[in-house]
């Protein structure tokens, strides 16, 4: 039979035997220390952590496991033997104290963190990622709301509808992918803008050839341009962004009213210009060219031209604007899209004269014979596509949230701030221009004193259109996805990360701006012959060696642009000016020398080389001074190694291609199917030898986009 439990047998109060309270010194023994059935009853199971059943649900499902991630193999802690108590903490706390000392903060980098958050292990979450993601973020559900039900003043709540299943959580993009997809977007519509202006100067130099005919359209088509990038344009493309996107930031309603305030002011100003520009359209004429004024038919061709075509400059602020409103709410596409409408209504409308009038080596039209109906269709159709491109922004802004409602009241929002700083701007457009103004009158004459196609100002535009394709669909379209993120990291006071973007932008697009550069000098004469085979051979010869003169001046052209941008986003437009004052004097002094100096027909090859070596003179001046803003580091080191490794690969590249081509062309003559063939072959050898090459030099960046196009081919 089993004994009793007698273990409290014979004690008294406080465990003594005869009853009496034990000393103070001595401790009371712990009744169960003895019994090895209970003294374990109340430690920790060590196996709980692995029983899914024992885990509490609520705990398990707010704890942050991201923010804890499991320790790396090797250091998990040694195993206790089973059935013994832990170690106490030496800052285990005391019920006894009420204030206890805290214990010391961890050492090394932890020191300066929260508790659990290790630097290599915890995601920071940028500006950028928090901006661009907040939209996709939905309110969570309340988890308390059942607690105040009852407080309800209904008397019968809707019962709690189920709340449906979250989808997976889509994997947040980085910086680098954003900046991609926003850039293939605009450059695929950029390059669809400038492939159809291709085909709009291609049909506009079958329609009214490359002489003085075609001269006369082309000074009257650009007059508009230059009168609205004098007047409100620079202002618009670079001041205006940043403004766009503080407005954005800070106001209460998103920055619509900033926004629409911005396009009443531009409309009225708008206004006022076109109605002073037509009424001042002779005078205009002379400016840009004394050669055509001069001449009474080519005077009042271009005069008529210019009445038609000047109010675009209505239509193209309208566009810009509406363009900068939806890049700063982060839809770039639609002002790269909406010009290719322009370019088909200009296409169909010189289609059109040419089905009734025949191209110029048919007709042999020049300023004299043209009819006063195909001058009144040419200028109709160019004020259309413009008119076109600006109404089509409309559903694009409908589509944001954006509503138009004209507001005058200008004074105290802002406005007076940012067109101080466009004051700049403008005068920074005008030396740009007053040196366009020199290289058009140096052109013109030039292209009427040598009595040949393809030496005038007709050809310049058209060879600096083909060699600002790389620039307009890489580099802008680059640098119109990093400026809004240049401008907050200026706003925020981080030179590092403006920095780092514009480290990026130069040399991603270095990786295709250097290579297109050597072969517009390689290639040149090909592309063009191809090309302008309408307008015959000597005219696209000239546009040809042309375009060999502008060919490396793309590199620092495009660079010059980047740097520029870095001014931009810290609202200092008067540092742009003072550089271009410099490019634009240095541009025409080589352009005048070029004039006086070579024989007409060569004075506007030589004018297309002075482009390029001004905007080198303006890159060093430029580059000299963002360093200084940006306390003396640019990465330059970085991007003088990449543009040297690029550089330095393409050079046996565009001699391999060049002579290639210019065997085809040789053999095969220099025809249009000559100059396919040429082209296809001296492309095909440029590009394998640059290849290879730039392998070889382990160019990053290269490396880079060849892994991006294979991924996105699935290779």
């Amino acid at each position: 039979m089993n004994a009793p439990y007698d273990g409290d047998r014979g004690q008294g109060t406080g465990a003594d035997p005869a009853g009496q309270v034990p000393p103070p010194h001595q401790p009371a023994p712990d009744q169960f220390s003895q019994d090895p059935y209970v003294q374990d009853a109340y430690a920790p199971d060590p196996f709980q952590s692995q029983d899914l059943s024992a885990q509490d649900p609520v705990t398990e499902a707010l704890y942050d496991r991201s923010a804890h991630p499991p320790p790396p193999p090797g250091s998990y802690p040694e195993p206790q033997p089973l059935y013994q108590q832990p170690p106490a903490s030496a800052y285990a706390p005391d019920p006894r104290v009420w204030a206890q000392t805290p214990p010391p903060e961890p050492e090394g980098p932890l020191r300066h963190l929260p508790y659990g958050d290790a630097a290599r292990t915890t995601e920071f979450t940028g500006v950028d990622d928090l901006v661009t993601r907040a939209g996709d973020k939905t309110p969570e559900p309340d988890a308390f709301a059942h607690l105040f039900r009852d407080q309800q003043t209904s008397a019968q709540p809707a019962p709690a509808e189920p709340v449906p299943a979250a989808p997976p959580p889509k994997k947040p993009a980085g910086k680098a992918s954003g900046l991609l997809r926003s850039s293939a977007v605009m450059a695929a519509g950029t390059l669809v803008s400038r492939l159809t202006g291709f085909v709009r100067s291609l049909v506009i130099t079958a329609a009214l050839g490359a002489a003085f005919l075609g001269d006369t359209y082309t000074v009257a088509y650009t007059l508009p341009t230059m009168i609205y990038i004098l007047t409100v344009g620079g202002g618009l493309n670079s001041v205006f962004v940043p403004q766009l996107v503080r407005a954005m930031k800070n106001d209460e309603d998103g920055g619509e009213a900033y926004a629409n305030r911005l396009l009443t002011l531009v409309m009225v100003a708008l206004g006022a210009i076109v109605a002073l520009a037509v009424f001042a359209a002779p005078l205009l004429i002379r400016l840009m060219s004394d050669t055509i004024a001069s001449d009474q038919a080519a005077n009042s061709v271009a005069v008529t031209f210019a009445r038609y075509c000047l109010p675009t400059i209505f239509f193209m602020g309208i566009h810009v604007v509406m363009g900068q409103i939806l890049n700063a709410r982060g839809k770039f596409g639609a002002m790269m899209w909406t010009p290719v409408l322009n370019n088909i209504v200009m296409i169909t409308t010189f289609g059109l004269f040419i089905w009734v009038y025949g191209t110029s080596a048919e007709s042999q039209m020049g300023v004299q014979t043209i009819p006063p109906e195909g001058v009144r269709l040419l200028g109709i159709g160019t004020l259309l596509g413009l008119v076109v491109q600006a109404l089509a922004m409309i559903p694009y802004l409908r589509e944001t949230g954006f509503r138009f409602r004209p507001r005058f009241d200008w004074k105290g929002h802002g406005l007076g701030k940012t067109v101080k700083l466009a004051k700049w701007t403008v005068l920074f457009v005008l030396a740009n221009q007053a040196g366009v103004l020199v290289v058009t009158q140096l052109a013109t004459a030039a292209g009427e004193a040598s009595g040949k196609q393809g030496a005038g100002f007709i050809a310049y535009t058209n060879a600096q259109l083909i060699w600002g394709m790389p620039q307009a669909i890489i580099t802008v379209s680059v640098m119109a996805a990093l400026l809004p993120r240049i401008s907050r990291a200026a706003h925020d006071d981080d030179p590092g990360a403006v920095r780092d973007d514009i480290s990026q932008g130069l040399r991603n697009s270095a990786v295709a701006i250097v290579p297109v550069s050597f072969a517009f000098l390689a290639l040149g004469v090909p592309m063009s012959t191809l090309l302008f085979a309408s307008s015959g051979q000597e005219a696209a010869r000239g546009m040809g060696f042309i375009l060999m003169a502008f060919g490396l001046g793309l590199i620092p052209y495009s660079v010059q642009y980047v740097v520029l941008r870095g001014f931009y986003a810290y609202e200092d437009t008067r540092t742009p000016f003072y550089n271009t004052v410099i490019v634009a004097a240095v541009n025409a002094g080589a352009s005048t020398l070029c004039y006086v100096l070579l024989p007409a027909q060569w004075a506007v090859v030589g004018m297309g080389a002075s482009y390029g070596f001004a905007y080198a003179v303006g890159v060093g001046v430029a580059w000299r001074r963002l360093k200084k803003r940006l306390s003396g580091d640019l990465d330059g080191p970085h991007v003088m190694r990449t543009y040297a490794r690029l550089c330095m690969a393409s050079v046996p590249a565009a001699i391999a291609g060049g002579t290639a081509a210019f065997g085809v062309i040789t053999v095969l003559g220099s025809g249009a199917g000559g100059s396919v063939v040429a082209l296809v072959v001296g492309g095909a050898v440029l590009l394998g030898v640059f290849f290879v090459a730039a392998k070889r030099m382990r160019i990053a960046e290269l490396n880079a986009m060849v892994g991006m196009v294979r991924g996105r081919l699935g290779r």
